[in-house]
C-alpha cells in the first residue's frame, strides 16, 4: 500500500519541483525578454499537464521524461541556451560550442514516449500507428520550432535575436537541431517498444 501510495503522488512530487526550479531561475535571468520568449513553452506544458490531470493521467515514466525536458529548458531559458555554464561538458569532449541546446533538443524529442501513449491508452489507433504518429508529430513540431526561432530572430534583428536562436555560428544549426530532436523520439519510441506499456500496466 505505501509502495502504491508512493506511485500516485509521484507525479506531485515532478510538478513541485519543477515549480521550485522555475521559481528560482525566474530570478534576474541573463536576459529578460529572451527568458520571456524561452519559458512560454515550458509554462503551456506544465499547464496543459496541469488541466488534463483529472481527465488523463500518463504513466510516471511519461511524466519523468517530460519534466527533464522541462528542467532542462527552464535552465536554458535563464542563462540562454548559447550561454549556459556547460564548460565541463565543451572541454571533455573538445566540442567547437556550447551543445547544451543540442541536448536539450534531444530532451524535446524524447515527449513522443508521451504521445505515443496517449494515442494508445485513448484507443485512437493501433499500436504500430501511434508510435510512428509521435514520431512524426515530434519532426513537425522540431520545424515548426526552427521557423518560430528564424521569425523572432529576423524581427528582433540583435542580440536578443540572436541569444534566441542560439546558432553560435553554425550555418546549419537548424538542421542539426531538428536531427537532435528526431533521434530523441527514436531513442524513446524504442523504449515504448520495448516495454509494451498496453501490456505491461506496472509502469
Amino acid at each position: 500500500m505505501l509502495e502504491q501510495n508512493k506511485t500516485k503522488y509521484y507525479p506531485y512530487g515532478l510538478a513541485c519541483l519543477i515549480i521550485m526550479i522555475f521559481v528560482i531561475l525566474s530570478i534576474q535571468p541573463s536576459d529578460r525578454s529572451v527568458w520571456v520568449i524561452e519559458v512560454i513553452p515550458v509554462v503551456s506544458i506544465f499547464l496543459l499537464l496541469l488541466f488534463t490531470f483529472d481527465r488523463f493521467r500518463f504513466s510516471n515514466l511519461s511524466y519523468t521524461l517530460i519534466s527533464i525536458g522541462l528542467i532542462w529548458h527552464t535552465i536554458g531559458a535563464h542563462y540562454t541556451f548559447a550561454n549556459v555554464p556547460f564548460d565541463f561538458i565543451t572541454q571533455q569532449f573538445d566540442f567547437q560550442r556550447n551543445h547544451y541546446d543540442r541536448i536539450g533538443h534531444f530532451l524535446v524529442g524524447l515527449y513522443a514516449y508521451p504521445i505515443a501513449e496517449f494515442m494508445e491508452k485513448k484507443r485512437y489507433t493501433n499500436y504500430v500507428v501511434a508510435v510512428l504518429f509521435a514520431l512524426f508529430f515530434i519532426m513537425s513540431i522540431a520545424c515548426g520550432y526552427e521557423i518560430v526561432e528564424w521569425i523572432y530572430a529576423d524581427i528582433e534583428s540583435g542580440n536578443r535575436g540572436i541569444e534566441f536562436l542560439g546558432s553560435q555560428g553554425d550555418s546549419w544549426d537548424a538542421q542539426k537541431d531538428m536531427l537532435a530532436n528526431t533521434l530523441g523520439a527514436v531513442v524513446s519510441l524504442c523504449l515504448f517498444w520495448y516495454i509494451r506499456p498496453d501490456e505491461a500496466s506496472k509502469y
